[in-house]
């Protein structure tokens, strides 16, 4: 159902959409240039090749490492970019609250005619200053004057960037860069293994399996980015899709409303503690009313008839943990989304929908609780589908862009 390990050792940028028969496997600009391929002599942009995606709670940064440098180039490279290149690499924590997700790390990549592995790293928004001043102090802007970036902190921060760093952010539209970002990412795939994937058997706990899940012919689909908001988007060509809607209830409201009723302080605590809680003891289910199920419109008595609905009772708050809360607010939430997502893909007759952002990384409960949902209420018609690189297709769509930019100067 996915690719062979080792079937494709050196991945390049292609069009994963269907082709015609004799079209070529590049990925190509309007000018017809293969942008794999480079130019005779060396590559279309100078390094470092980075693409950020600067969101309202976490940024996302991707980073392609070269590993084809000659030593004519090594003797030839200046010491900034050599530092820069060093302290991406051989790091996985940056200060307090970075993070390079090595676990995501893509190896043996092609993009314009040079070898090399694609880093992600993460950092909260609210660090951004803190990482423009770095790169002033890196002398970032001698290396280059553009940043490729997208999501709003694109334009709230511009100025920074330009008075502190001396850069220009070059603003990208998120929901290209997401789309583009995506097929990339599934075209290439996970070193081997398929990014995309679903979970067989969801509504069966104990027979619920992970498996692959082939996107070589992803059209039409349903996007849903779970982010701090949420926008779902029907996509039917590489080039043609439509934000469908959205909610403001998403990974943002989920951690808000832990940090205030349990006191905890990031993502993963709230994670932490919703997986150790019981959200049934906050939640009033449909047997909580009928005493059973609501069988004349097949309502399983273990529904939620009522988000928090038992914070009604003085004796059932004083019952309650920080644990049953934090599993309440995750249910509560995951669950208005995977409504909204299921009544557009009804609409959009879309059977496919997949679900990405940052708000599902680490976070088994909610995916499994997307794929009962979409399973269960579609009676097996949807399909509940996950990605590997979940938060960071923004970011790769904003690299994608930053090389195709050179490439037509």
């Amino acid at each position: 159902m996915g690719r062979a390990a080792g079937e494709n050792p050196t991945p390049s940028i292609k069009d994963p959409r269907p082709r015609k028969a004799g079209s070529g496997g590049g990925w190509t600009r309007p000018g017809g240039a293969d942008l794999v391929s480079g130019h005779p002599g060396g590559p279309a942009t100078a390094f470092p090749w980075f693409g950020m995606d600067i969101g309202g709670t976490l940024v996302k940064l991707v980073y392609f490492e070269p590993k084809d440098i000659t030593a004519e180039e090594e003797q030839e490279e200046v010491e900034n970019l050599k530092s820069i290149r060093k302290y991406l690499t051989s790091n996985t924590a940056y200060g307090k609250t970075g993070i390079r997700d090595v676990h995501l790390e893509l190896k043996n990549l092609t993009m314009c005619g040079r070898k090399g592995n694609l880093h992600f790293i993460r950092f909260p928004t609210c660090a951004m200053h803190r990482f423009i001043q770095m790169g002033s102090e890196k002398n970032f802007s001698s290396l280059h004057t553009t940043l490729c970036a997208t999501g709003g902190g694109a334009y709230k921060f511009e100025e920074d960037f330009r008075t502190i760093a001396d850069l220009q952010l070059h603003k990208l539209d998120e929901l290209d860069c997401l789309i583009q970002g995506l097929l990339y990412v599934d075209s290439v795939g996970f070193n081997g293994r398929p990014e995309c994937y679903y979970f067989e058997n969801p509504t069966v706990p104990e027979q619920c399996q992970k498996k692959p899940y082939c996107l070589d012919n992803p059209y039409p689909m349903l996007l849903v980015n779970i982010g701090s908001g949420v926008s779902i988007l029907a996509v039917y060509s590489k080039d043609n899709y439509k934000r469908v809607t959205g909610t403001s209830l998403g990974g943002g409201t989920f951690l808000g409303l832990c940090c205030l009723l349990t006191g905890c302080e990031t993502f993963e605590e709230a994670l932490e503690m919703a997986a150790k809680g019981d959200s049934t003891n906050v939640d009033k289910l449909v047997k909580d009313i009928y005493g059973g199920d609501y069988e004349r419109f097949s309502l399983q008595g273990s529904a939620v008839a009522s988000s928090f609905g038992h914070m009604m009772s003085k004796e059932k708050r004083d019952s309650i943990s920080k644990e049953d809360l934090a599993r309440a607010t995750l249910v509560t939430i995951t669950n208005n989304i995977g409504s909204i997502a299921r009544m557009c893909a009804v609409n959009e007759n879309i059977d496919r929908v997949l679900f990405v952002g940052n708000f599902l990384r680490i976070n088994m409960v909610s995916m499994k609780l997307l794929s009962y949902a979409m399973d269960y209420w579609s009676k097996g018609q949807l399909k509940a589908l996950f990605l590997e690189h979940e938060g960071y297709f923004g970011a790769v769509g904003a690299l994608l862009e930053l090389l195709r930019m050179n490439d037509d100067q």
